[in-house]
């Protein structure tokens, strides 16, 4: 603890770096960052409105630096950062998330920027897309908001996931997402999109049963709904690749999110049930992300 509480009032500068140490003990990968968002949720402002509180050696009231030290130990016990602030940052939205839900990770924001580059390219001024597992929203969300002529579908199973999909569409929508509860094996709430839909996009469950994943915030806060998929990780994109073909139309595109390692799977499936230009492209880390496909 530092000699600050001794003069009577906490700085800024001093409960950040209390808060670091609280997370660099528990084993966050990133403390500084984690600490600045922290203390940014407990006031209310932004990061970078922290960052310039920090340099003014701004002092801080007791009660707020009590509330921030109790988020950084929760933290520090893993739990995901997004459920201690109830809320996920994706491409240009703030997301409500919390338990039940699927936490948008940064890496899925190059699979919706795949789907706004398709439906960009709909030489109709109302292009169509369609996100099955959409989980908290995010990847619909961002093509409503960033595509804004677009006409979205999401489908979720959970219902958990379902509830904070509504709470985001109903924050994020702008009326233009229609939001179903729904298995995405199951193609007859889609059926009224027949022969339709422009772009057909998904980050589906992908991680084989056997392969647990080792980070905690992983493990044991994400959903299991979410997270696998069967023997060998594919088993819902096989459903999502044989239901979504009849669904897009001709010319129309496929955007699927998997792990670095089944690209190459994924690309032999999508071809073997009929559909053409299976490509796989890489992240912002150089590892493989994306499969992109034409019908």
């Amino acid at each position: 603890m530092s000699g600050v509480e001794e003069q009577g009032r906490a700085t800024v500068p001093d409960v950040l770096a209390q808060l670091e140490a609280v997370l660099r003990d528990g084993g966050i990968e990133d403390p500084q960052t984690e600490a600045q968002l922290i203390l940014g949720h407990v006031l209310g402002v932004s990061r970078g409105r922290v960052q310039a509180l920090a340099v003014l050696g701004e002092g801080l009231a007791e009660e707020a630096r009590q509330q921030a030290v109790g988020l950084a130990e929760s933290r520090a016990q893993r739990i995901p950062l997004q459920h201690l602030t109830g809320r996920a940052a994706f491409r240009s939205l703030e997301l409500s998330v919390g338990p039940g839900v699927f936490v948008p990770r940064p890496e899925t924001e190059i699979v919706a920027q795949f789907a706004i580059d398709a439906l960009q390219a709909v030489a109709h001024p109302a292009p169509l897309a369609v996100d099955l597992c959409t989980g908290s929203g995010a990847i619909a969300l961002a093509l409503a908001h960033e595509v804004p002529t677009a006409r979205v579908w999401a489908v979720e199973r959970s219902r958990e996931a379902h509830a904070w999909a509504e709470r985001n569409v109903a924050e994020w929508g702008g009326g233009r997402v229609t939001l179903l509860l729904g298995d995405a094996r199951d193609p007859e709430p889609l059926a009224p999109l027949r022969g339709t839909v422009d772009v057909l996009v998904s980050n589906p469950p992908y991680v084989p049963a056997g392969m647990v994943p080792r980070d905690p915030e992983v493990r044991d806060h994400d959903p299991a709904l979410a997270l696998y998929s069967g023997e060998d990780g594919l088993e819902l994109i096989r459903h999502i690749s044989r239901a979504g073909l009849p669904l897009v139309r001709p010319g129309g595109s496929l955007v699927l999110e998997h792990a670095e390692t089944q690209g190459a799977a994924i690309r032999r499936l999508l071809t073997a049930d009929g559909w053409r230009a299976a490509a796989t492209h890489p992240d912002l880390t150089g590892r493989d992300r994306v499969t992109t496909a034409v019908r």
